[in-house]
C-alpha cells in the first residue's frame, strides 16, 4: 500500500495511471484540475452532468480537508521572493544555520509562535525538519486554512533517506541531476512507465521537470501542500554524482582532451582544488571525468574516489548562487531602494557570503579594498537566483596558442604564464604569485615579467595604456571594475574565450571567471602593440 486510505489512493493512482493500465500515452499529465476531473472515473457513469460535477467537487473538498487535517496548527508561507530560509536557530546573520528553504505557499506545523525568547521568529516543523522562520512571512489560523486551498496539488513525499533525481526515467550513469531528502515534497506532473514519476524540479539549476523512482518504499503520493526543502550536505552534494571524484590538489589540475600529457596542446580546462565531478572511466593511469560543462582526462593519482572523495566533498562543499537571468542588479544593501551598482550574469556561479529572506549576499571580489565587503546583494524574486550547497567544478580553459606574429606570441605567453597561478591565495597588499597577491599586485607582477611597469593600485593602473572596446579586446588586456562608490578598485587580465584571470578575494584566491561576471568599467591595452 502506498497510502493508508483506499479512496485517497484511488484518486492519486487514477491520476497517475500507467500505459499498461490505461492503454494511453507513456506520460499522463497531472494537474490540480486534472486530479479533480479524473474523479469522474470513480462515480456512476449514468449520473447526470450536474450530479457528476457535484460529486467531483465534493470529493475534491474531501481531499483538501484530509490534507489540512494532517496539521494540528497550520502555518502557510507567504512571500514575494522565490523562497525564505529555514534556520536551525532564530538568527538571520549566520549562514551556517540555514538548514533548508520554504517556497511561497508551503505548509508548516507551528510549534511555537512566537518562538521562546523571541518576538519575530516562529518555531515550525516542515518537510521532516524542525527549525525557525521569520514571523513576517507566515499566515496563521483560519486565514491560513482557507488560503492553503489555493496551493493544493498532487504531490510525492520522499520516504527514502536518499533518492536521486534524474533527467530521464531510467537508472543510467550520467543522468543524475540531484537528490531528494527524506520528508521533501515535489509536485507530480505524471507517471512515466511503471517505475518513474515525472516531477517539478524547479529548485535545480536550469531544470523544470525531472524523474524519480515511484517504488512504494521510496515515495508516497498525496494531495497537499509543499513543505521545506533540505540543505542536507551529504544528500545534496555527494548524491548528485553517480561516481564522485574530488580533486586532491590545493590549486588546480589540468583537464586534457585525451589521456596523455602533451603540454599546452591538449589542455581543455582546469579542475580546481577540491572540485567535484563524475568519473566516467579509467585508462592507463588517467580518469575520464565530467565536471560542469567539461569532459576530459585527469591524472588518476590527483583525484580522490570512494570514501576519500565523500570526506573531501563534505569538508569543502560551499553555498553557491547561480544567476538564472541574463543580467541581475547588485545592490549595496538588501533593499530595492538601494541603488544598483553593478550587474551579474547568467549561469555564472558565485560564492555566497550570507542569505537573508528575499536576498543573497554574493562574494564578488575584494580588489584593492582592504575591508573586502562591497555589499553585493541580489534579490531572489522570480527565481532569478538558485542557491544550494555544492562543490566547485571545472573551468573551461584552452591555453593561448596564437603564434602568427611576435606580438600575438607575447600575449599568448603572458596569458599562459598568468594562468599557472590559478588557485594560489589572495593576500591584500601582496605581490607574490605563489604566496599571495591582491588584484593589482597580481597584474603588476605578471606585467613586469613582460617589460611593462604598472602603478601599484588598480585605479592608477586604469589610467595607463590605451582604451579598448570589448569588441576589440585581446588576451593580455586589463579589465577594470568599480566598487559601489563608482571608484575603480579591481583589475584582471583578459585571457581570451570570454574569460578573465584575477586575484579575487580571500575566499576565492586567484581564479578564472567570465570577463563580465560583473559589469566592467574600463578595458586597457598596456602592452603597447
Amino acid at each position: 500500500m502506498i497510502l493508508p486510505m483506499k479512496k485517497y489512493a484511488i484518486l492519486i493512482l487514477l491520476c497517475l495511471c500507467s500505459l499498461s493500465a490505461c492503454g494511453k500515452s507513456k506520460e499522463k499529465p497531472v494537474t490540480k484540475e486534472a486530479s479533480a476531473s479524473n474523479l469522474e472515473d470513480v462515480v456512476d457513469e449514468k449520473a447526470s452532468s450536474s450530479e457528476l460535477s457535484k460529486k467531483v467537487e465534493e470529493r475534491k473538498q474531501e481531499e483538501e480537508e484530509l490534507a489540512l487535517s494532517r496539521y494540528t496548527n497550520l502555518g502557510l508561507v507567504q512571500c514575494d521572493s522565490s523562497f525564505i530560509n529555514f534556520r536551525s536557530q532564530p538568527n538571520e546573520n549566520d549562514i551556517q544555520n540555514i538548514i533548508g528553504i520554504l517556497k511561497n505557499g508551503a505548509g508548516v506545523e507551528i510549534l511555537e509562535s512566537p518562538a521562546a525568547g523571541t518576538e519575530n521568529w516562529v518555531k515550525v516543523r516542515s518537510g521532516g525538519l524542525d527549525g525557525y522562520i521569520s514571523k513576517q512571512f507566515l499566515l496563521e489560523g483560519e486565514k491560513a486554512k482557507e488560503k492553503a486551498k489555493e496551493y493544493m496539488e498532487p504531490r510525492v513525499t520522499i520516504l527514502a533517506e536518499k533518492l536521486r533525481i534524474r533527467s530521464t526515467p531510467e537508472k543510467i550513469d550520467g543522468n543524475t541531476l540531484g537528490s531528494c531528502a527524506k520528508g521533501e515534497r515535489y509536485i507530480v506532473l505524471g507517471r512515466s512507465g511503471k517505475d518513474y514519476l515525472k516531477i517539478s524540479a524547479d529548485t535545480i539549476e536550469g531544470v523544470e521537470e525531472a524523474y524519480i523512482s515511484s517504488s512504494a518504499e521510496n515515495v508516497s503520493l498525496e494531495y497537499g501542500l509543499d513543505e521545506a526543502r533540505s540543505y542536507n550536505l551529504k544528500q545534496k552534494v555527494i548524491n548528485q554524482y553517480d561516481h564522485l571524484g574530488v580533486s586532491k590538489a590545493q590549486d588546480y589540475i589540468n583537464i586534457r582532451s585525451d589521456p596523455a600529457d602533451k603540454g599546452i596542446d591538449n589542455i581543455i580546462g582546469k579542475f580546481p582544488g577540491y572540485a567535484g565531478g563524475d568519473i566516467l572511466g579509467e585508462e592507463n593511469g588517467w580518469l575520464k571525468i565530467r565536471s560542469g560543462e567539461i569532459t576530459g582526462y585527469v591524472k588518476s593519482e590527483l583525484v580522490a574516489q570512494g570514501k576519500e572523495a565523500e570526506q573531501l566533498a563534505l569538508a569543502h562543499a560551499q553555498v553557491m548562487a547561480t544567476v538564472n537571468t541574463d543580467a541581475l542588479n547588485v545592490r549595496a544593501n538588501p533593499s530595492t531602494e538601494s541603488n544598483a551598482w553593478t550587474k551579474v550574469t547568467r549561469d555564472q556561479r558565485y560564492s555566497v557570503v550570507n542569505q537573508l529572506d528575499g536576498w543573497v549576499q554574493l562574494d564578488l571580489d575584494s580588489g584593492d579594498d582592504q575591508e573586502g565587503d562591497q555589499g553585493a546583494y541580489v534579490s531572489t524574486r522570480d527565481n532569478n537566483v538558485t542557491v544550494n550547497y555544492g562543490l566547485i567544478e571545472a573551468i573551461s580553459y584552452r591555453p593561448a596558442q596564437d603564434r602568427a606574429n611576435i606580438a600575438a606570441k607575447r600575449r599568448s605567453d603572458l596569458v599562459n604564464f598568468a594562468c599557472q597561478f590559478v588557485g594560489n591565495p589572495y593576500v591584500w597588499g601582496g605581490t607574490s604569485l605563489t604566496h599571495g597577491a591582491d588584484c593589482s599586485g597580481f597584474t603588476q607582477t605578471i606585467m613586469s615579467k613582460y617589460g611593462v611597469s604598472l602603478p601599484r593600485v588598480s585605479r592608477e593602473q586604469s589610467r595607463t595604456g590605451v582604451k579598448v572596446s570589448s569588441e576589440n579586446m585581446r588576451p593580455g588586456d586589463l579589465i577594470f571594475y568599480a566598487n559601489r562608490r563608482g571608484v575603480v578598485n579591481h583589475v584582471g587580465i583578459y585571457i581570451g574565450n570570454g574569460q578573465v584571470v584575477n586575484a579575487a578575494s580571500r575566499r576565492s584566491g586567484i581564479r578564472i571567471y567570465r570577463w563580465n561576471y560583473r559589469t566592467p568599467v574600463a578595458i586597457r591595452n598596456v602592452l603597447g602593440d
